[in-house]
């Protein structure tokens, strides 16, 4: 076998990232970027009762991003 070729295994062994945590991963980079920190964000993006929209819409109004915490858990 050439070093282009692969086997069907190989590719079975090395699945891709968890869906979840591509969605748990983005929730947070959406956050950080409306201006919370990385705390907030985190504890944030894992509440599913958290909207991630409201929670943006929030900061972008000029809530800070402390009271838009407070206020969402």
């Amino acid at each position: 076998m050439s070093a282009v070729e692969t086997h069907s295994d190989d590719l079975a062994e090395a699945p891709g990232p968890d869906p979840a945590a591509k969605v748990l991963g983005w929730r947070i980079e959406q956050l950080i970027g409306a201006g919370f920190d990385s705390d907030a964000a985190f504890v944030l993006a894992l509440d599913r009762n958290v909207d991630l929209h409201e929670a943006t819409e929030l900061v972008r109004r000029g809530c800070p991003p402390a009271t838009a915490v407070r206020i969402l858990i």
